[in-house]
């Protein structure tokens, strides 16, 4: 199982930051970094200041050497997807081919006003999600194309240059392997994540991914399985609370440690290394190939030194 950090980015996470979090994720061997794709907190705190997704990626390319990039994930109905595409694919030439992109239908309606961006209703974000994902398709692999659908309309479009990645960088798109994101994912995408899953839920949305995949005529051992899940990891039980309790003091969540992680038991990957990597050992026994572990206390860089201490090697 590769291991890599998610960062939520639109809870004020600054530059110097991002610049910390990825040096941490190189030098403690961890395979990539993503991050969200917001402009405001998904928490409410009108205060928390997000730089654009792509932006930083691009930034993070130029500074980096090892590490994967890219978001998980970056809502349709934020970017044409001609603009996407491009932007992904200067993200790629500057990082020397190792961005990726996920892509989803967009969610938050609050922020979708605050910003000016149309928000649908959920059949049309999935047709334009459904377009997008094409187009970026067909932009990355084609040398000349066109394009005629309900949402967008391009006429012999010859995008270069083309991303330095062959055939393409990874496409993923999010869900919960319901049957139309997943015959979504089957004709275009490379790896399909889910939020938070017990192991059960792995295995059986690795099974329905798997019949999309042979319906699509594509080879089921070439599916991705991914997780997207929160995570606070100690050295032991006394690290672990003394954690938890500055996760809790940053998101509001509970001013109760012990409480948090007996209601989080089986859902999010929380607890001693040990208990972390008994529940990341029984994802990758049912099917799961990567694991992105949402990390919400931005400047704990010593949790991500013990995530590649400890886990990383475990896991591979």
């Amino acid at each position: 199982m590769r291991i890599c950090l998610m960062i939520e980015g639109q809870e004020d996470v600054s530059w110097d930051e991002w610049s910390a979090l990825a040096r941490a994720c190189e030098d403690n061997g961890l395979e990539g970094l993503f991050r969200s794709d917001h402009y405001t907190s998904v928490r409410g705190q009108m205060y928390n200041g997000s730089l654009d997704a792509w932006a930083t990626l691009t930034a993070l390319g130029a500074v980096t050497e090892r590490i994967r990039l890219g978001t998980c994930v970056s809502p349709a109905s934020f970017r044409h997807p001609s603009v996407l595409a491009k932007c992904v694919t200067t993200a790629d030439h500057v990082s020397g081919g190792r961005v990726e992109l996920g892509m989803g239908a967009g969610w938050s309606e609050v922020e979708h006003l605050a910003y000016g961006f149309p928000f649908h209703d959920t059949r049309t974000r999935m047709e334009i999600l459904s377009e997008q994902i094409e187009i970026v398709h067909r932009q990355w692999t084609e040398e000349v194309f066109s394009f005629e659908g309900r949402h967008y309309s391009l006429s012999e479009l010859r995008a270069l240059h083309k991303p330095v990645q062959r055939p393409h960088p990874p496409l993923i798109v999010g869900g919960s392997a319901k049957p139309k994101t997943a015959r979504l994912a089957a004709l275009w995408a490379d790896e399909y994540n889910i939020l938070t899953p017990s192991p059960d839920e792995c295995r059986a949305a690795r099974e329905r991914l798997e019949i999309a995949w042979s319906d699509a005529d594509r080879d089921p051992g070439e599916l991705r399985l991914s997780v997207m899940t929160g995570c606070v990891v100690g050295a032991d039980r006394t690290e672990l609370l003394e954690r938890v309790g500055r996760r809790l003091d940053k998101t509001d969540e509970s001013n109760d440690p012990e409480g948090w992680l007996r209601q989080e038991a089986g859902g999010q990957v929380v607890g001693t290394v040990d208990e972390v990597g008994t529940h990341l050992t029984a994802m990758k026994d049912a099917g799961v190939d990567r694991v992105m572990l949402q990390h919400l206390d931005h400047s704990d860089l010593d949790m991500v030194a013990l995530i590649g201490r400890e886990l990383v090697p475990a896991l591979a």
